[in-house]
């Protein structure tokens, strides 16, 4: 029978803010998944459900652990605060499963409960800081680039967005909110009301209302959502506000409105909208000046790098710089017509214009007025301000500029400022070796190395006879392709299992050779529950210490000794258990798939194989023993 996935959102924390789908998901749940603290969080609705609870940064092993649970007809809750879909769950159990090639179609059921998100239960806290347009930016770059939250940053405080950080400072994470304060003052003034709720709706609740300039004088962590409003928000008496708009059309303390029912909509009541506009404005690029009569005649000036200086990340023009595609602090877009009468003053647009970062003074004296259409096409062009020289090459090249009929023009040149500005490489990380037995790399291995990894990428030597490459790249079969060729052998990082054979003295003593290699070829790169190593020597010295690792081989007259769950690291390692003398060569591989299975199968997320043959008691016959516990005092400080 097939199982069902319910993803939970359970809102701030408050039994009272739990919606009622959402306990009912919880008590008709069979296995209850997720981090700690939520689970302390819900634990007075749980009855008798198994409970698998990990700490910080084991999201994956929860949602892998959860489609496994399901697909065996388990129904699971895997549960979030806040809002499933909003940097919760829903999205990884759901990559998970297209991993698998999951299909909604005769896969698992899969419901997603949604719960109230923290930008909502703060918004609440504070009043209504959240009427008009906002957005969400997590400051964390575990998993996303800086850069790229940078821009994003950078592009919401030139759209005069309210913006609600998500994420905003952990202990170690503590130069991002002061980066985003930074990025945020050159657009917004520095009395923008900001408000700071930590703990929304628990136990230690704490609410803060303050400004942008003086917002890290205050207490912020991961518990936290800053929200920080737009130019219009206000506060009153206590309270964080940002209008709608319904000033422009109504008389708020008024009785009697100057507009009846009927005339609200009508187009002379609303001559800020769309359709009000002049019809050029509405053409982001003019036709023509997308055309060009010689190859490399490009709508907008190549910018001699001699003419900017480099000063803490902000581009200055020189003195007596005429380069006709710099904008000049203070003006807002490129402008070849006046407004008409009657016109909103919005000028025609001539293409996309390279841009000189406006100083915070002159932001904060015409952002009050500044129409915010205006803003939010200026936020497209500046986003990427550090690639803008990419960005203009890009939009000049012969394909975009020699369109021959008037819409291909007009369609290539936003698609051309999208590839400019959001194209990323991914980090390709993998693990590479001369070979099971080899431990010698070649000159000209460590040359295709050196040439695969680039200034951009990094190599790091590690004390299991691996490099760890990473490397900036949108190709990684062309790197895989590359080190194969030079014999190198590859293998990927992570929770997998790790063949670690010594040197078999240099292949003096290489009989047992040949069951290394058939161990590599089965079992090396094998996904596991958390990561392990299947040391493997070559003779009775074991001299690479096979015998500690989580699972040991040793050859020796001719057959081989087994050893299973020692421990590697901590202050309380240990060696790993003698299980077995004198298996026969033709049982060895078939012996550790065997027991490999059972800890793939049966292991819990994250534990550790020497963990789990403690708990299992037996593997393939092979009995645990409970070893001599001793007690450790804790070391001091410094020690």
């Amino acid at each position: 029978m097939a199982g069902k996935l319910l993803i939970v959102g359970f809102g701030p924390g408050s039994f009272e803010h739990i919606t009622k789908r959402a306990r009912e998901a919880l008590q008709e749940s069979d296995v209850i998944i997720g981090y700690n603290t939520y689970v302390d969080l819900i634990s007075g609705l749980l009855s008798d459900q198994q409970i698998v609870r990990t700490g910080m940064t084991e999201e994956v092993s929860r949602a892998q652990e959860a489609v496994r649970q399901a697909e065996a007809g388990k129904k699971v809750a895997v549960i979030s605060s806040g809002d499933a879909g909003v940097y919760g769950m829903a999205g990884l159990v759901y990559e998970v499963l297209m991993e698998k090639g999951w299909h909604p179609e005769g896969g698992v059921e899969v419901e997603i409960i949604p719960g109230i998100s923290a930008i909502n239960s703060s918004a609440s806290l504070l009043g209504a800081p959240i009427m008009h347009d906002s957005c969400t930016i997590s400051l964390s770059d575990h998993l996303t680039p800086w850069e790229l939250i940078e821009r994003r940053v950078e592009a919401a405080g030139q759209a005069d967005f309210v913006i609600a950080l998500y994420n905003p400072r952990s202990g170690r994470r503590t130069r991002q909110i002061v980066e985003t304060q930074r990025i945020l003052l050159k657009y917004r003034s520095p009395e923008t009301p900001v408000g700071i709720v930590k703990s929304a709706y628990r136990d230690r609740q704490h609410i803060v209302l303050t400004n942008l300039r003086d917002m890290l004088d205050h207490d912020i962590g991961m518990l936290t959502t800053v929200i920080i409003g737009n130019s219009s928000t206000m506060v009153y008496d206590g309270l964080m506000i940002t209008p709608r708009g319904y000033q422009r059309k109504y008389t708020l303390g008024a009785d009697v409105q100057p507009l009846r029912p009927h005339q609200r909509l009508r187009q002379e009541a609303e001559p800020w909208a769309l359709e009000q506009l002049p019809e050029e404005v509405n053409d982001e690029y003019d036709d023509e000046e997308w055309e060009s009569e010689e190859e490399g005649d490009s709508l907008i000036e190549d910018i001699d790098d001699e003419e900017w200086d480099d000063d803490e990340d902000e581009r200055i023009p020189n003195v007596g710089s005429t380069s006709a595609a710099i904008r000049q602090p203070g003006t807002l877009l490129a402008s070849s017509a006046s407004p008409g009468p009657g016109t909103t003053g919005i000028p025609k647009l001539t293409g996309v214009s390279t841009a000189v970062e406006p100083s915070a003074v002159a932001v904060a004296e015409r952002h009050v007025s500044a129409d915010p259409l205006l803003l939010a096409m200026e936020a497209l062009q500046l986003v990427d301000r550090r690639n803008e020289a990419g960005v203009i090459n890009t939009l000049a090249a012969p394909s975009v500029v020699t369109a021959s009929t008037d819409e291909p023009a007009r369609s290539a040149a936003p698609a051309a400022v999208t590839a400019g500005l959001f194209r990323q490489q991914s980090i390709f990380e993998l693990a590479v070796s001369p070979g099971v037995a080899n431990k010698q790399f070649t000159a000209k291995q460590m040359l295709t190395l050196a040439a695969v990894v680039g200034d951009k990428g990094s190599m790091e030597y590690t004390p299991h006879h691996q490099l760890i490459l990473r490397v900036p790249t949108d190709n990684p079969a062309e790197i895989t392709d590359k080190l194969r060729m030079e014999g190198f052998l590859l293998a990927p990082i992570g929770d997998v299992a790790q063949v670690k054979a010594c040197d078999f003295c240099n292949g003096e003593k290489g009989e047992s050779i040949p069951y290394a290699e058939e161990l590599q070829a089965k079992l090396g790169g094998l996904g596991v529950p958390k990561e392990m190593r299947i040391g493997f020597n070559g003779c009775g010295m074991a001299c690479y210490g096979a015998v500690n690792e989580d699972i040991g081989i040793v050859y020796r007259r001719e057959k081989f000794d087994l050893f299973l769950g020692g421990k590697t690291v901590g202050r309380n390692v240990h060696p790993a258990q003698p299980v077995a003398e004198g298996i026969k060569p033709e049982d060895l591989v078939s012996t550790i798939e065997n027991i490999m299975h059972r800890y793939v199968t049966e292991g819990h997320p994250n534990e550790r194989f020497h963990k789990f043959f403690k708990r299992v008691k037996e593997l393939e016959g092979y009995r645990h023993q409970d070893l001599p516990v001793f007690t450790i005092e804790n070391a001091i400080c410094g020690d």
